[in-house]
């Protein structure tokens, strides 16, 4: 069910949005201070290419210093902008029957994307 749920999600965008984070991720990585965060975009990319049966969870030991103080400057530069984009995007999908899992993985990612420091990618548990 995951396999048909990223495939559909590729479809209907998901590869759009994995590209823009990805772009963005190497425009992001041209210099020196914007590397961090062109990381954080590519692992966002990573997780826009399949979030069904995937999740981004905190890394052992996290949140620390350095991902709070990291997340407060990814918020203050404006990357909000991006979970507001998720937001508009899931209402969309949730105005249809068939879209609303597609709408709540928009909701899921608009939360991820506000404070990406600290986290992993990993396989959903069953």
């Amino acid at each position: 069910m995951n396999t048909l749920g990223n495939l559909l999600w590729l479809l209907l965008g998901g590869i759009l949005v994995a590209i823009i984070y990805f772009i963005v991720g190497l425009l992001m990585c041209i210099t020196i201070i914007g590397i961090p965060f062109g990381i954080q975009l590519f692992k966002l990319g990573g997780y826009a290419l399949s979030p069904f049966g995937h999740e981004l969870v905190d890394r052992p030991g996290e949140p620390g210093c350095v991902s709070i103080v990291m997340n407060l400057i990814w918020i203050l530069l404006g990357w909000w902008e991006i979970a507001i984009i998720h937001l508009v995007f899931g209402l969309i999908f949730c105005l249809t029957f068939v879209g609303i899992p597609f709408g709540i993985q928009h909701f899921r990612m608009g939360i991820q994307s506000i404070f990406p420091f600290g986290k992993e990618v990993r396989a959903k548990r069953s």
